[in-house]
């Protein structure tokens, strides 16, 4: 078996201690696309010959701190790149790309190395990886195991380590199925930070481009490198500053379904599995609570028995009516469905997902993180063939509610069950709550913070951490941003500190970052952002530092000393009140409105 090409950070470090080079690497690649290039996963690959130019002007003149230098990819092919067909999973539909989708572009621009495109459950329409003419692709754990879809080759490709990630489209769960059944991390980004840009559309309106990868960190990796507005796609939107930095899963309230709304249609072992996760995560977060999921299942209900169905006629509705032979049967039997609904339906289906994503809207009052089965069951490819349509909606009961809600997910795998089946979990949260599901997953399967430590400063740069009004979005922030600071992650003191609230005459408060005694064992993690600020700023901004406060060395919880704002201990007395407990002082504002 040819060797795995690895993830992005074991590359990231082979590259950066000089034992690896992308010329290197795309031997590699290319010895394990040998035999595999003309099976199921890929549609269409790079010639050898470019690959291997795009890799030595990387070694030659590319950018090794560059995000994503030299790491392999691969593209699902709904996803334009320039000078490649675009097959939809249907060849007479295919045409050829005049320029890369922005999201290829930005990947492209990290460094990363595009090796091909992947197979597809046609025009991404079905769970299953089984509605492709290309073929069917099997779970890498065998068996006659579907591999999942509709990003079913992207999926596969990364499981089976022959590239470091892929991009996928996720309209009903497309992103989050082939990743439980290949035992992988598939991200469902917050819709619109991703481009859509040069994506055969399935639902406009709710697609998404996704991510898998082998583990969490290097999904926010490409996350952060891939996302962007461009004036193409007028469903894009901007990551908010504040949202870039994650929650702390301490501070997390997380929502378990209640138990009559679970449905494993008879798999005790995925139910057995969901149970051991969701006992995992009660050790990681601060609450937990059962909530409803009838209004989730409701909105779900619409995407297939609603009229968004008919949303996927708006570009495939002239082709199907003008070559219907060149679709499969199962595919045009669900397009064709579309043709039942008119304007009224339409309008009415709005309504009711209105009123229904209002009531959730609610439930994120009481909860942040919503925990459930990625898929309730799994089936082969035979069990598939005998019912594909009835099948298929049981592989979307957890996953086809997302988009319509306008939540984000990350599937994480979960074990597996006593028959050998892949299990997995998906943590949802409202738009936006990216970054924070992605850091409690990566602490759910490390068993540590995982997601991607925030880049080193140069030479030219000091990395400052920030606790209070400096924070993205608080009243001095503005300080930072001015002198040309970058926000470069979000971190934990090492529990050596205690947290105050001084009282300031506009009442808001000034919070103050106090060092005890290691001996003592009173002190507390408290959450700070690291922001990467030019050297030659830092005097201006100590400058306008107001007593008592100053700037020292803070110790972080994985033993890095970095520059930081501290409080002298003589204010720490009363009337100061002591805010160690919160964790952090977002999570002190947001209880103290609550209790407002």
């Amino acid at each position: 078996m040819p060797e795995p090409v690895g993830s992005i950070s074991d590359l990231r470090t082979a590259y950066r201690e000089g034992r690896l080079t992308p010329t290197d690497q795309v031997e590699r690649v290319l010895d394990g696309l040998a035999g595999r290039a003309d099976g199921p996963v890929w549609i269409s690959t790079v010639p050898a010959d470019d690959l291997r130019a795009r890799a030595e002007a990387l070694t030659r003149h590319g950018d090794p701190a560059s995000p994503l230098y030299g790491i392999p990819f691969a593209v699902k092919d709904n996803i334009d790149v320039a000078g490649m067909v675009t097959t939809a999973g249907c060849p007479d539909f295919g045409y050829e790309a005049a320029q890369d989708a922005p999201v290829v572009r930005r990947l492209l621009d990290a460094g990363a190395l595009l090796v091909g495109k992947t197979n597809l459950d046609q025009f991404a329409t079905g769970l299953t990886g089984a509605r492709s003419p290309y073929g069917s692709c099997e779970s890498v754990f065998g068996g006659g195991l579907i591999s999942g879809g509709s990003s079913s080759g992207s999926a596969v490709a990364v499981a089976d380590g022959q590239v470091s990630f892929a991009l996928g489209t996720d309209t009903a769960g497309s992103g989050r199925v082939p990743a439980a059944l290949n035992g992988i991390v598939g991200l469902k980004p917050t819709r619109g930070l991703l481009s859509t840009a040069g994506v055969v559309p399935a639902c406009r309106s709710l697609d998404c481009v996704s991510v898998f990868t082998p583990d969490v960190a290097g999904a926010v990796d490409v996350l952060h490198a891939a996302r962007g507005v461009t004036p193409a796609d007028p469903w894009g939107r901007p990551l908010p500053a504040e949202r870039v930095v994650a929650r702390m899963p301490g501070t997390l309230r997380l929502g378990v379904p209640w138990a009559e709304d679970l449905e494993f249609f008879g798999d005790t072992g995925q139910e057995a599995r969901f149970a051991a996760g969701v006992q995992l995560l009660r050790t990681l977060v601060g609450s937990l609570r059962s909530v409803p999921l009838g209004d989730f299942f409701a909105a779900g209900d619409l995407l297939y028995q609603g009229p968004w169905v008919a949303e996927r006629l708006v570009g495939l509705g002239d082709f199907l009516r003008s070559r219907p032979e060149s679709v499969l049967a199962v595919t045009r039997a669900v397009l064709e469905t579309g043709r039942r609904y008119d304007a009224v339906d339409a309008f009415r289906g709005r309504h009711r997902l209105r009123e229904l994503r209002a009531q959730v809207d609610r439930l994120w009052q009481d909860v942040d993180v919503l925990v459930v089965p990625t898929v309730g069951t799994t089936f082969t490819l035979d069990e598939i063939a005998e019912d594909p349509i009835g099948r298929n909606a049981m592989l979307g009961r957890y996953t086809q509610f997302a988009n319509l809600l306008d939540l984000a997910a990350v599937s994480v795998p979960n074990g597996f069950t006593a028959a050998g089946r892949p299990a997995s979990l998906t943590l949802l949260g409202p738009a936006f709550s990216d970054t924070t599901l992605a850091q409690l997953a990566a602490t759910l399967t490390t068993g540590r913070d995982a997601v991607p430590e925030p880049p080193a400063a140069t030479s030219a740069e000091v990395l400052i951490a920030v606790v209070g009004r400096h924070l993205s979005g608080e009243s001095r922030n503005g300080e930072l941003l001015g002198r040309g600071a970058v926000l470069a992650g979000v971190a934990r003191t090492a529990p050596l500190y205690r947290l105050y609230r001084m009282d300031t005459a506009d009442g808001e408060g000034l919070p103050g970052l106090v060092r005890v005694a290691p001996e003592t064992s009173a002190g507390h993690p408290i959450e700070v952002e690291l922001w990467r600020l030019p050297s030659a700023a830092l005097g201006g901004l100590l400058a306008g530092v107001p007593a008592p406060l100053s700037l020292g060395w803070v110790r972080l919880h994985d033993g890095r000393d970095v520059l930081g704002f501290l409080c002298e201990t003589y204010a720490a007395g009363p009337p100061a009140e002591d805010i160690s407990a919160s964790g952090g002082w977002r999570a002190y504002r947001r209880s103290a409105a609550a209790r407002r």
